[in-house]
């Protein structure tokens, strides 16, 4: 179907046509991203289309040579977040585009975990009274920071911390600046730097011992799999994915750099593929002061996280 010559097509019209040619095409939800692209097309929200498919409103031929085009290169496998500049993750809209990873629903598991590591140590600790100047300020780092989804949700969901997002790849690090500009971080005090998550506290021996909790969604894809869906592999930037021989040679990497960045007590959060928990489980036993691993599901119900604490020296 042509839509661009289809001026009198109404919404619903449009939306069965550019839903069937996204399923043809093998992407994955092509229901709700040919809404989300049309909603994009016509610069209205989600809401608004919604009300225009009920009443089964034309498309204007403006609107359908625009979404027309956005179909084909969704159909070609571009993701979705490129094509709106925009991806969904927790309670924020980050923008997105290439040379960043496009953040996962999955991961904003790891923000609740830390989230709710820190409030049980906050409990403890007896701060009842945030605003007071003596209430502990939990420090946050996060290692592979990419967009800045997790540095910055931190940020926005607690009272108040101070987070660090840790990058290396120069394209990222730049998206990680422009979504801080747009967050509301209220009391939160949030850094991006460019650094290399496999050597940040060697580098950075002034933060040895100092972190709340280190988090990090690294590179975790065997150097020689290639990712199922066309939307990783040929879009995603290539240091965002690989992590090594087996996928964990970078991890084990960055899980040595934040044993040394946590205090005793500190919580440790790393994201991974889904079989590869127990390789994980092993690194973290290997080291001198983090223990007590334990592996946890996503929304899905594969192993998706572990989580380990650095040891109390009495």
């Amino acid at each position: 179907m042509r839509w661009e010559t289809e001026v009198s097509a109404d919404v619903p019209q449009v939306l069965r046509a550019a839903t069937g040619l996204l399923a043809e095409a093998g992407v994955a939800s092509p229901d709700t991203d040919a809404a989300a692209l049309l909603a994009h097309a016509w610069d209205i929200d989600s809401g608004a289309l919604n009300r225009r498919r009920l009443f089964a409103d034309a498309v204007p031929a403006a609107v359908l040579t625009e979404f027309a085009d956005l179909i084909g290169r969704r159909a070609s496998r571009v993701p979705l977040q490129h094509l709106t500049g925009r991806a969904a993750f927790r309670h924020l809209e980050l923008l997105i585009g290439p040379g960043v990873f496009v953040p996962r629903p999955e991961t904003e598991l790891l923000v609740t975990e830390v989230l709710q590591d820190l409030a049980r140590h906050a409990e403890k600790r007896g701060d009842e009274n945030e605003g007071s100047a003596d209430v502990h300020v939990p420090f946050v780092v996060d290692l592979c920071s990419g967009s800045g989804a997790i540095t910055l949700s931190l940020a926005c969901e607690h009272p108040r911390l101070r987070a660090l997002g840790v990058e290396r790849e120069p394209a990222a690090l730049e998206w990680s600046f422009t979504n801080l500009e747009l967050a509301e971080v209220g009391d939160s005090v949030v850094d991006f730097v460019a650094g290399d998550a496999t050597t940040f506290a060697d580098d950075h021996p002034e933060l040895c011992g100092s972190a709340d909790a280190v988090v990090t969604n690294p590179p975790y894809v065997p150097d020689d799999a290639r990712p199922r869906d066309p939307e990783v592999a040929d879009h995603d930037p290539a240091p965002a994915l690989y992590g090594g021989a087996s996928g964990l040679e970078i991890p084990a990497l960055i899980i040595a750099q934040a044993e040394k960045l946590l205090h005793p007590d500190g919580l440790f959060v790393m994201e991974h593929g889904e079989d590869q928990g127990a390789g994980v489980r092993d690194l973290i036993a290997a080291t001198a002061s983090l223990s007590g691993a334990r592996t946890l599901p996503d929304y899905t119900g594969r192993d998706r996280f572990t989580v380990a604490r650095r040891a109390v020296i009495d």
